[in-house]
């Protein structure tokens, strides 16, 4: 999949608003067990040079920080969290939500104070966004979403209107014209930078052991008795000899899987060790080929696996697709070390005073993770 170079500024400002509230469900995918929350990581550098103000007037009182002359008030920034509260609740547990508050809270200040920034350097450099632009970028969103998400989904789940999303993608488009003109010609890496890359970087090239597995689920739940669970284990044997008599696994998938996946017949792909949980990644790894293993009983219920094909680990070659990939991955780290450079830049020239303390520290933007990490086997 070739990723163009406009992508990841382009759209940084729309990912930044729903991206702390969007979570993607799988079925029997170990992700389902832990319910912590993570706040995503900024694309802006933290405040950590910047020093907390005493209160010089009562004036002061109600704001949070002030950049260049633009301020943010408690008033507005309470509003901004409670409503960040709101959407994530029923999400995650209570206990979690609470602890989330403090994180959010000094995610929006952060995010006040890079936008601002932004913005002034945006204005002084005369950049704009056509109606097309703004079009596509929607449209390349779209084809990134999850199949059954939408648009129109995260935007009112998130309490964001049509014309404010434009807005932010209109800004994102901006931002984006103004790291690709501070990248110059470094924005296409050469032959000599990919091969480098995959030189230098092997181990991230290589492939662990995978599978590709089809399930059944006969799914149950905490309030079962004992009683109903013998009797959900018991259909689920009934349609294991089915399947070792000769009816076919795809149509009782379809006829009685508890898992999303029974519309595609119980596949789930190709995964590698660490992805499903254990006693499942147990059976699906230790199964041969083609064999219907017993019943495997997990958190989830209780499954009939069938190993459709196994993988060996491999060191993935560097052919066309993945110079292509590496290629992606390179532009995307000099967009992130451009942009960080730039904001690091603007705030050293900026005067910006914080009237309250930071809460908890906010983390510098992440690396973005390898190329082969993405890749699946084929």
């Amino acid at each position: 999949m070739k990723m163009k170079n406009t992508n990841i500024m382009r759209i940084i400002l729309a990912i930044m608003m729903i991206a702390l509230l969007f979570v993607m469900p799988a079925c029997s995918k170990k992700d389902e067990k832990s319910k912590e929350v993570k706040t995503p990581a900024s694309s802006a550098p933290a405040l950590e040079a910047v020093q907390a103000q005493p209160l010089a007037s009562p004036d002061t009182a109600n704001l949070v920080v002030d950049v260049n002359g633009a301020r943010l008030t408690k008033s507005k920034l309470d509003a901004d969290v409670e409503s960040k509260m709101q959407a994530m609740k029923g999400q995650i547990p209570a206990d979690q939500l609470k602890k989330a508050r403090p994180m959010i809270r000094q995610r929006l200040i952060n995010d006040f104070v890079i936008r601002i920034l932004l913005a002034g350097e945006v204005k002084k450099q005369g950049l704009t966004a056509s109606e097309k632009e703004i079009n596509d970028a929607i449209e390349l969103m779209k084809r990134k979403l999850p199949s059954g998400t939408s648009i129109e989904d995260l935007m009112k789940k998130n309490q964001v209107t049509p014309a404010a999303f434009r807005d932010e993608i209109r800004f994102g488009i901006k931002i984006n014209k103004l790291v690709m003109a501070a990248m110059g010609s470094k924005s296409k890496p050469t032959s000599k930078d990919i091969e480098a890359y995959y030189k230098s970087n092997k181990d991230k090239f290589k492939m662990p052991e995978t599978v590709k597995v089809r399930h059944i689920l006969i799914a149950k739940n905490n309030s079962d008795s004992e009683k109903i669970k013998s009797e959900k284990k018991a259909k689920a044997e009934s349609i294991r000899e089915q399947i070792l008599g000769g009816a076919d696994f795809a149509e009782l998938a379809k006829k009685n899987s508890d898992c999303p996946s029974k519309d595609k017949g119980g596949e789930l792909g190709v995964f590698p060790k660490g992805q499903m949980v254990k006693l499942f990644e147990d059976a699906a790894f230790s199964q041969k080929k083609n064999e219907i293993g017993p019943v495997v009983e997990t958190e989830f219920g209780y499954h009939i696996i069938q190993v459709m094909d196994k993988y060996p680990p491999k060191t993935m070659p560097l052919d066309d697709n993945m110079k292509k990939m590496i290629s992606n991955f390179l532009v995307h780290q000099r967009q992130q070390e451009t942009f960080e450079a730039l904001v690091k830049n603007l705030k050293d020239k900026a005067t910006i005073t914080l009237y309250e303390k930071p809460s908890v520290p906010v983390a510098a933007a992440k690396q973005p993770a390898a190329p082969a990490k993405q890749q699946k086997a084929p």
